[in-house]
C-alpha cells in the first residue's frame, strides 16, 4: 500500500476532500485538490480550510515517506503551521511539500535521545503555475518512551 493509499484509508478528511497523491518521496510530496463546488468559498475557488488541509496533508505525506522507518520508536506530530494566501485560487490546486532538514540529521538527533523538530515548506499552485499560498509546518518526532 502506498503512503497516499494508506492516508486515504486512515484519514477521513483526505477522503472527504478527495485529495489525490501524485508523488510521494522522502524529499517531496505532491498532492492535488480537485475543483469541487461543495468546497468553494464565496468567490468560487477552493475554501481556505480546504487549501490548508491540502497543504498540511502534503507535509504529512513527506514526513511519513522520510521517517516511516522510525514509527516503531517515535510518532510524528505537527507542532505548528503557518499559511499565507498569496493569490486567488480557482480550479484545481496542487500542493508541493519539501522536507526542510536532512533526514540523517533528524534521525541522528532522535538517536541521541532528542525530540527533533524540522520544517516542511509547502507551495500551493493553481493550474497556470501561480503560487496561491505558502505554508510552513513544523513537525517533531516524539519518542515513544
Amino acid at each position: 500500500m502506498s503512503i497516499g493509499e494508506m492516508l486515504a484509508a486512515t484519514v477521513p478528511m483526505v477522503r472527504t476532500l478527495n485529495l489525490e497523491y501524485l508523488e510521494t518521496t522522502p524529499e517531496r510530496a505532491v498532492l492535488s485538490l480537485p475543483d469541487q463546488g461543495e468546497f468553494h468559498n464565496h468567490i468560487g475557488g477552493p475554501h481556505a480550510g480546504a487549501m490548508f488541509t491540502l497543504a498540511e496533508s502534503a507535509s504529512g505525506a513527506v514526513v511519513l515517506a522520510a521517517f516511516g522507518d522510525q514509527l516503531s520508536r517515535a510518532v510524528p506530530l505537527a507542532v505548528s503551521a503557518e499559511i499565507a494566501y498569496r493569490k486567488v485560487a480557482l480550479g484545481p490546486v496542487t500542493a508541493t511539500a519539501t522536507l526542510g532538514r536532512p533526514i540523517a540529521d533528524v534521525v541522528a538527533e532522535l538517536d541521541a535521545g532528542g525530540r527533533p523538530e524540522f520544517p516542511v515548506a509547502v507551495a500551493i499552485t493553481r493550474g497556470d503555475g501561480a503560487v496561491t499560498g505558502e505554508m510552513t509546518v513544523v513537525w517533531t518526532l516524539r519518542p515513544n518512551s
